[in-house]
């Protein structure tokens, strides 16, 4: 009997290595190239990283997304005190929404809310810019006083209410005495009681709790500017504003995308200022979509009411972070 040999080529026996073919143009002693592993192998690798990506999507789903879920399935209900005895919740489809369309408050909450944001984020952003380019620079109590920049954050927002509280009175409040020590008034101004004044107060104190953080994050992004652009931006006659538009501002772009985005979904959703200074008023005057969720919640425990102002809320939070992302991404592809 005659024995059949594999002709070179030919698969050979079952537990014989596979060989990927040898590359196009590759000589005859050129070597083989081995197979790739099969993806049995590669299961658990997947896995092992499904299990270490489970704590974090649980925490996620349960601390984040349910909450999310919840707030939007009672904005659809007449949840009130009632529900928490009998636990029953009628559902009203859109007619909270449709309440607090059709609310008085709704178009000066939105306003208030935009001129809030506005104001606070461009007052944070710029003090906290020219604090943080002041620091860049080595002079002696550096370290000390960039520290006492963090009392701010430091201290609990009702000390921080309070103390402005006192500042801005009307008749005792130390900035209305010191204006008119200097001249720059002739009677004493409602900071907190006048309802053409309030909403500046307000702005004027969210400003000064938001320094801290943009002037930690943009200081933090100057300390990343090689100072080897500086030199060489000099010696082409680049110092002062000029080195400033067209080094520090290029270089600190990414930084100041970060800080502003953060910066507005922060202010959007401030209550605790405003309810330490004014409560809302006077006359509605510092109404915000955050105090309106707030005071429909907790005060006039209409929870499905609430919750529809706080959806538009994260509605509008929504729209500009994702608004503001595509714009500062079409233009660092450009």
């Amino acid at each position: 009997m005659t024995l059949q040999v594999p002709a070179s080529g030919t698969a050979g026996p079952a537990s014989e290595t596979r060989r990927r073919p040898r590359p196009l143009g590759a000589g005859p002693g050129a070597p083989e190239i081995p197979a790739a592993p099969p993806r049995r192998r590669r299961r658990p690798e997947r896995f092992t990283r499904l299990l270490f990506v489970a704590p974090a999507a649980l925490y996620i789903l349960a601390f984040f997304g349910y909450p999310i879920v919840k707030n939007l399935t009672m904005s659809l209900q007449e949840y009130t005190t009632k529900t928490f005895f009998t636990g029953e919740a009628p559902w009203v489809g859109f007619a909270n929404y449709v309440s607090v369309f059709t609310s008085s408050l709704f178009t000066p909450a939105l306003w208030n809310t935009a001129l809030f944001t506005i104001g606070s984020i461009a007052g944070q952003f710029v003090i906290g810019l020219a604090l943080a380019v002041f620091f860049r620079r080595r002079f002696p109590l550096n370290g000390f006083l960039r520290s006492m920049l963090l009392l701010p954050w430091l201290l609990p927002m009702i000390v921080s209410s309070a103390t402005w509280r006192s500042i801005l009175d009307q008749d005792s409040g130390i900035l209305n005495r010191f204006l008119g020590s200097i001249g720059l008034t002739d009677a004493p101004i409602g900071w907190l009681t006048d309802p053409g004044v309030a909403l500046i107060a307000v702005i004027m104190v969210n400003i000064w709790v938001g320094i801290p953080f943009n002037v930690a994050l943009l200081y933090g992004g100057l300390q990343d500017i090689p100072e080897e652009l500086y030199e060489a931006g000099a010696l082409d006659g680049a110092t002062g504003w000029k080195a400033f538009w067209h080094i520090t501002v290029p270089n600190l772009r990414p930084v100041i995308s970060v800080v502003l985005v953060l910066g507005v979904v922060y202010t959007l959703k401030v209550l605790d200022v405003i309810l330490g200074l004014t409560n809302g008023g006077p006359a509605n005057a510092t109404q915000t979509l955050a105090v309106r969720s707030y005071q429909e919640s907790f005060v006039n425990f209409e929870f499905g009411i609430g919750s529809a102002w706080s959806n538009i809320l994260i509605l509008v939070s929504l729209i500009f972070a994702v608004i503001y992302l595509r714009a500062n991404r079409r233009a660092v592809d450009e």
